[in-house]
């Protein structure tokens, strides 16, 4: 039987996340912005991408597969584009540098492109393009993974699961943002559901024999489906194309996951593209237009239930994660075991719901 949810302090967690990084020699600014990270995806109900992958992240700095301590440089550099060696850095400390390249050139040239590589994991990309769209920027963000899904009509792991996220600035209360994996369900959630005992969706997965299978072990020894069938194959080949050949980043076939084996140097490709509204007719304009295409898609209609933009259940969920937020049994027992592992004071729990 499935276990309640356990309820902590948004402050605790992210001073827990961070002293668990520092714990193992990642410098404290680092620290606190990937904790931000991981403690926001929980926040926004992005569980696949939270906490749940801290141990993950330790693990990996230990057994050298995420360097703590990168020489970071830039291999090109022309002001509207740039590509950057991130030195098997943490992905939120190689995105920290380039968003921050991106925010500067942008609103300098109009539009800026910064690929990345030699990184590892960001964590989930409305994290990036949500401060690109709080700064009035338009943001595309996609990245490499570890191999895990099947090509339309493969039965072997070959792709990864590619996010991408498009975030626009609205005049409403945020921006419009979509932020997903291109395969049928995250990769995230399939370890979830493995760590909670529960089944996977049908349609999200197949065995090792290509059958199908809801089953989140049989699942991680098989691979995941690409959503959409045909298209989503073929948008989630296109962004791992960009992503990895901008650089030298590997494609998800030529590397070993993280979580098969934390030591494994994934080489992780990204690719941010920004856009200043300014350069075309104006930030108050693009931003009045997104708002009112967010407001009309949520007044549309449908039998049950409201309609909501994208980015809407994201925003409603962090509204109501701002000082205290639940996490799974699970992912609650994987703090604790961390933190007696590392010798550090573990994330105290706060009374939940009845």
């Amino acid at each position: 039987m499935m276990m309640k949810p356990v309820t902590y302090g948004v402050e605790d967690l992210r001073d827990f996340a961070a002293q668990a990084l520092r714990s193992v020699g990642v410098p404290a600014p680092d620290a606190e912005v990937t904790a931000l990270s991981l403690v926001g995806a929980d926040q926004q109900g992005t569980a696949s991408h939270g906490l749940l992958r801290l141990p993950l992240y330790v693990s990996a700095i230990e057994s050298g597969g995420i360097n703590s301590h990168p020489e970071m440089k830039w291999i090109a550099d022309t002001g509207s584009s740039a590509l950057l060696d991130a030195d098997g850095a943490l992905g939120q400390v190689a995105m920290t540098r380039a968003v921050d390249y991106a925010m500067t050139h942008t609103a300098e040239r109009g539009v800026c492109a910064v690929a990345v590589q030699n990184s590892s994991h960001y964590g989930t990309g409305a994290f990036w393009v949500d401060q690109l769209s709080a700064s009035g920027f338009i943001g595309f963000l996609t990245s490499t993974t570890g191999p895990a899904v099947a090509p339309f009509g493969g039965d072997g792991k070959l792709l990864g699961t590619n996010p991408l996220t498009i975030g626009a600035p609205s005049a409403g209360a945020h921006s419009l943002t979509a932020d997903m994996a291109t395969s049928t369900g995250a990769y995230g959630k399939v370890i979830a559901a493995r760590n909670e005992g529960t089944t996977l969706p049908e349609g999200w997965a197949m065995d090792a024999s290509g059958r199908p299978t809801t089953d989140p072990r049989e699942a991680m020894a098989g691979a995941l489906t690409p959503f959409g069938g045909h298209k989503g194959s073929a948008v989630s080949a296109l962004l791992e194309a960009i992503a990895a050949s901008l650089g030298t980043a590997s494609f998800a076939h030529e590397t070993e996951d993280m979580w098969n084996n934390p030591g494994s140097r994934m080489n992780t490709g990204h690719l941010l593209i920004a856009i200043d509204s300014n350069a075309f007719t104006g930030r108050a304009h693009t931003e009045a237009r997104v708002g009112t295409l967010q407001e009309r898609i949520r007044a549309s209609t449908r039998a049950k239930g409201d309609v909501l933009a994208p980015g809407d259940p994201e925003h409603a969920r962090a509204q109501a994660n701002l000082e205290t937020m639940p996490l799974t049994a699970s992912t609650g027992r994987l703090l604790d075991q961390l933190a007696q592992r590392l010798g550090i004071s573990p994330a105290q729990r706060r009374p939940g719901p009845p």
